[in-house]
């Protein structure tokens, strides 16, 4: 059973650095800074650095959240896979969507669920889950936002129009930036969960923080993860919030970086989704408030509100399931990767990659109608873009 939540959890680590990749390399891939693929590349490498560079988040989760060995309270390793496998769909679900929501909430949401199906509302910290979990995650996109905005209007007010350019080459360190800060946080979640099964299991003591193997395996996963591209959520971030400059692109890393890496030391497990689409939206306020497109803003904002409880409510589903014994997990097992596969198969339908993730121009000129809604990614045909490209102005009227 430990065996396989932590094969279950390297998976989540997997899917969280495909979904995740957006946080970094959406806007460098919108405005050309990067090409796609060498996007992806960086970011995986900076983000398996990113992972051996602290611990405070993994013992925030292994130690601090789930109230293991306190009270008499024993969370069983099958609570912790019935909260991957709530953690697991929903990501995959938000990615086909193209919505960029929470891994983190997702994670957090599905060890609450299934702890408390489990074992009772007392197993979770409410402390814990007040000051590290809920109040960053109100606070930080907007303090992300609110930074990205005054960043990008002391750059658009310092500088003239032929200086700029610079910020597109200056994007390339940004975004590797928030690469790497995406590591030392999002990384470290994964190892806290495994290190909580194996204290769960009896194999590390109450209080310890994760072995380093366990700190190895689950940099690789996400490194890994990242360099597959989430293409759907890219898109979303890079084109469907505003149309983002290397001015705004430049902001909007400098504001994500900053806030990730101040969290990631305070042991804050933040979602640097949320920190990144606020400081997207940030920066389109700072040049013009009608470059943002709100109804696409709505959509992140509704992801950002159900996906803990959405998370939450799947585990506890399917820790009802689990504790029938081994028939139960391997139903739950059976169900996840069904709900896994179909997921992939819809997807192939509207097919998102590196190829047609940064469109040639913008169709649509109008801020309230995003050309890529976060519901579902429109992907035209090799020839159509080729078209649109040599019929610009066309194309606009």
């Amino acid at each position: 059973m430990v065996a396989l939540v932590i094969a279950l959890a390297l998976f989540f680590d997997f899917t969280n650095g495909f979904h995740d990749t957006a946080n970094a390399m959406a806007t460098p891939i919108a405005t050309g800074a990067l090409k796609p693929r060498a996007a992806v590349a960086i970011a995986a490498v900076l983000n398996l650095v990113g992972a051996f560079l602290s611990t405070a988040v993994a013992q925030t989760i292994s130690g601090g959240l789930i109230r293991e060995g306190q009270d008499g309270i024993h969370i069983g390793p099958e609570m912790i896979f019935a909260g991957l496998i709530g953690a697991i769909v929903w990501n995959m679900i938000t990615w086909l969507l193209g919505l960029p929501s929470s891994s983190s909430h997702a994670l957090f949401g599905g060890l609450i669920g299934a702890a408390i199906v489990g074992v009772g509302f007392n197993a979770i910290d409410p402390v814990v889950l007040a000051s590290k979990i809920l109040l960053p995650a109100l606070f930080a996109p907007i303090i992300a936002g609110g930074v990205a905005f005054t960043v990008t209007k002391l750059a658009y007010g310092l500088t003239h129009q032929g200086s700029r350019h610079g910020f597109k080459v200056g994007q390339i360190f940004t975004s590797s930036l928030v690469s790497l800060a995406h590591g030392t946080n999002d990384a470290q979640k994964t190892m806290g969960v495994i290190t909580l099964t194996l204290i769960a299991a009896g194999f590390q003591d109450v209080g310890s923080g994760p072995q380093f193997w366990v700190v190895a395996v689950c940099a690789l996963a996400i490194a890994f993860g990242t360099y597959m591209g989430g293409w759907r959520i890219i898109r979303t971030i890079g084109t469907g919030i505003t149309d983002v400059k290397p001015i705004q692109g430049f902001s909007a890393e400098v504001s994500t970086a900053a806030s990730i890496l101040a969290s990631s030391h305070l042991g804050f497990a933040l979602s640097t989704t949320q920190v990144s689409s606020g400081s997207v939206i940030g920066v389109g306020l700072g040049k013009d408030a009608h470059s943002v497109r709100w109804s696409t803003a709505r959509r992140i904002a509704l992801g950002w509100l159900i996906t803990l409880p959405a998370a939450a409510i799947m585990a506890g589903l399917a820790q009802l399931v689990a504790q029938i014994g081994v028939v139960g997990i391997v139903i739950d097992a059976l169900v996840g990767i069904g709900v896994i596969v179909a997921i992939f198969v819809r997807s192939r339908s509207s097919k998102v990659s590196h190829e047609n993730v940064a469109p040639p121009i913008n169709v649509s000129s109008s801020a309230h109608e995003p050309l890529f809604g976060a519901v579902e990614a429109v992907v035209l045909p090799k020839d159509a873009r080729k078209l649109i490209k040599k019929n610009e102005k066309a194309v606009d009227r």
